[in-house]
């Protein structure tokens, strides 16, 4: 009897067979990664480790000692900069605005914008000499664009002066003025005059030129003035009108006369500039 019956047929799977997954120590390779390992091993028991000589022993103290000091000094000085740095801070501004104000100074071959000039006179008064444009011409003139000059003469009095030019001779401590010269003291006193000398060492300023001046005296036109600051007297000569406080008429007075007039000594505020 046959067992080919169409109900159970032995059919061939078209399926191919999956190999099983291969185990790891069956690995070639693996046997060959121990002995590299177990070689190792044996290398690593077999070093010698050696005791540090003495220089390197003194080495390593000295290495040592050195970090005990320079860590902490490195720690101290990291703390200080830490509080210092507000400080540092205020400084760092406070010099921009110094260098933004000599941002405005000139300095090109003796050329100097917003010139300051200070010194003392004979009796150790100290006087200012301020300019809009100064030329330094030598080591010791200046030639000054619209000068101005403040001198103390007494702890309440000054002398006030200024022009459109003038040349400043600093050993000599002498201001010579030309163009619209003004000269104001504080017991009100008021000159006008187109050129002016000024002593600056021994308070004393002069000119040769038409004078006009007011005060406390009254007014007085003239062709020449002398005052001296230390005496405080105002001299005017040459031939001019002079009309008083208590004068009913103006005198006019004749060629080469003189008028001296003492200073008072009451006190005023200073004329405002043009």
């Amino acid at each position: 009897m046959s067992n080919d019956s169409p109900h159970s047929p032995e059919q061939p799977s078209d399926t191919p067979a999956t190999p099983g997954a291969q185990r790891e120590d069956f690995d070639p390779d693996r046997q060959a990664q121990l002995d590299r390992l177990n070689a190792h091993r044996q290398a690593a028991f077999q070093r010698v480790r050696k005791a540090p000589s003495k220089d390197e022993i003194a080495r390593r103290r000295l290495r040592l000692n050195r970090a005990k000091w320079i860590l902490p000094t490195v720690a101290g000085v990291f703390l200080v900069s830490i509080a210092a740095w507000p400080e540092i801070t205020h400084l760092l501004h406070q010099n921009r605005a110094i260098l933004h104000e000599l941002s405005k100074v000139q300095l090109e071959s003796g050329h100097m914008d917003r010139a300051v000039y200070h010194d003392l006179d004979r009796q150790g008064r100290p006087y200012m000499l301020t300019a809009d444009v100064a030329h330094q011409i030598d080591d010791d003139r200046i030639d000054l664009d619209h000068p101005q000059a403040d001198l103390l003469l007494h702890p309440n009095e000054w002398v006030y002066v200024r022009a459109d030019r003038g040349v400043y001779m600093q050993h000599e401590q002498t201001l010579d003025l030309d163009g619209h010269v003004v000269l104001y003291r504080s017991d009100g006193v008021l000159l006008n005059t187109p050129t002016a000398d000024l002593d600056l060492k021994q308070g004393i300023a002069a000119t040769h030129d038409w004078v006009h001046a007011e005060g406390p005296f009254g007014t007085q036109d003239a062709q020449g003035a002398f005052l001296d600051q230390n005496a405080n007297l105002i001299q005017f000569m040459g031939p001019g009108r002079t009309v008083h406080n208590n004068d009913i008429a103006p005198t006019d007075g004749p060629a080469g006369s003189s008028l001296t007039v003492p200073g008072a000594a009451s006190s005023a505020g200073r004329p405002k500039q043009p």
